[in-house]
């Protein structure tokens, strides 16, 4: 099949990209003249560039596929980001020809001016998104009402962060009520709830998804992997997983791999979103042992074996045969804890750049999903109903007791209690465990605990 120029201006080889549509279409019954429809919910870095790579793929197929995104409507552009677009316009010689071809470069002049407000849902319809302003996208069909973007839909992607999944699919559901098929969701939320009654247990957002619509979590997938949105866009080479019900999984899993995006399917859905959630909140600790140390490679690798081997520890309560925390599973915690916007959070709380009386959605970022995560986990695993054996004092012990990194970022971002510099303190503890212990001790299966995911014991 011969190259096409999509409509960000680059050149890619079609790969195939006919065939793998053809060939979804067919799985989901998709007659000629009924295109394929898919939307994002959720217009943040990573769901906006992940409907964009969609869009360069397939989006030339029109008779085919219809892709869109939904934001909310009535987000201002505040001056100094209407500034700071105006340069990236202006220093990108194929985003200005775009522009000034579509007739729509006039409005950013005026707003460089101050002449004119521009909002976030105008701007992502020309494939930029007010999270990401430097990563130019390709032009968006973005929809802000939410009926409209859904009701239909074949795939939904969840773009949503964690803390906003369940309210926005809970209206979804209000549009599905006369919906005759079933649509796939691809989540690509990391974040859990915490819920104690009736008993302590985590709701992933999968899990939010299923309760909230009625779709059975067979058709609810999860996709994750060591994926900086602006790097994955610019081509950089990266993997991922999408993980769930083997229908799904593995053709979607050929349906979204690209040359340099590269898509394995896994069974394990619970270890992957838990994971999801784990490397948010270790993140932030990261980033502030490397503002707190000057970039020290020492102590941010022990603080790499540690929070690893927390993160171990809380996934053997959940699942009884975990996902072993290699391949993207790693990779993620790993990029995540290198240049995350969680990491980038907790070395401006280190250097006193930010505070937390700003809250945690940042004015550029987005939501820092690790802090509500840092409260779920927290208290999820401070319940005595869930207690352990203390391997050295030979007591029971909630399971939190056992994770210092976890208690300490609990004291420093929601109590407040201790200052920034605590962890650190934790970290260079004399009394702490070599963190293999840890780990040995979780892969006792006497250590499982289904009740956790809301499972009979």
């Amino acid at each position: 099949m011969n190259n096409s120029v999509h409509s960000n201006g680059s050149a890619h080889g079609s790969n195939g990209a006919e065939d793998k549509l053809d060939e979804l279409r067919h799985l989901l019954g998709k007659s000629e003249g009924d295109p394929l429809r898919i939307v994002g919910i959720g217009a943040g870095a990573w769901g906006s560039v992940f409907t964009a790579l969609l869009q360069d793929s397939y989006g030339h197929f029109r008779d085919k596929v219809l892709i869109r995104i939904w934001r909310r409507s009535g987000r201002s552009v505040d001056r100094a980001t209407s500034e700071h677009l105006f340069e990236v316009i202006n220093s990108r010689e194929d985003v200005l020809r775009r522009l000034i071809r579509r007739c729509a470069y006039l409005k950013y002049v005026e707003a460089r001016l101050g002449d004119r407000m521009l909002y976030a849902d105008e701007i992502l319809k020309d494939g930029f998104c007010l999270n990401m302003i430097d990563t130019p996208l390709c032009p968006l069909k973005v929809v802000t009402n939410l009926q409209e973007a859904v009701w239909d839909a074949d795939i939904v992607v969840n773009g949503l962060p964690s803390t906003e999944t369940r309210e926005v699919f809970e209206e979804i559901s209000r549009y599905w009520k006369e919906r005759i098929t079933v649509p796939i969701i691809i989540s690509l939320a990391k974040g859990i709830e915490a819920a104690l009654e009736p008993v302590p247990h985590i709701i992933t957002p999968t899990q939010m998804i299923s309760r909230a619509t009625g779709v059975p979590i067979e058709n609810i997938l999860y996709l994750g992997g060591p994926n900086i949105a602006s790097e994955i866009y610019n081509k950089e080479y990266a993997n991922a997983r999408i993980c769930g019900a083997e229908k799904w999984r593995k053709p979607l899993a050929k349906f979204l791999r690209q040359p340099y995006f590269i898509v394995w399917d896994n069974s394990d859905l619970v270890t992957h979103e838990v994971m999801g959630g784990l490397k948010n909140v270790y993140a932030i600790g990261a980033g502030m042992v490397a503002a707190l140390t000057k970039e020290s490679a020492t102590s941010k690798a022990v603080y790499f074996a540690f929070c690893t081997s927390e993160m171990i520890f809380i996934t053997h309560l959940l699942a009884e045969e975990p996902e072993k925390l290699a391949g993207p599973l790693l990779a993620d915690t790993y990029v995540t804890l290198l240049k995350g916007r969680n990491a980038w959070y907790g070395q401006m709380l280190a250097k006193g750049e930010l505070s937390l009386d700003m809250g945690d959605s940042i004015k550029g970022k987005g939501m820092i999903q690790g802090v509500s995560a840092v409260r779920a986990f927290y208290e999820l695993l401070s319940q005595s109903s869930l207690s352990l054996l203390h391997p050295d004092e030979n007591k029971p012990v909630a399971p939190v007791e056992l994770c210092p990194i976890l208690k300490t970022l609990y004291k420093i971002l929601i109590t407040r209690e201790l200052p920034s510099q605590a962890i650190l303190q934790a970290l260079r503890d004399e009394t702490m465990n070599d963190p293999r212990d840890r780990i040995e001790m979780a892969q006792s299966h006497a250590f499982y605990r289904p009740s956790l995911l809301g499972q009979p014991q």
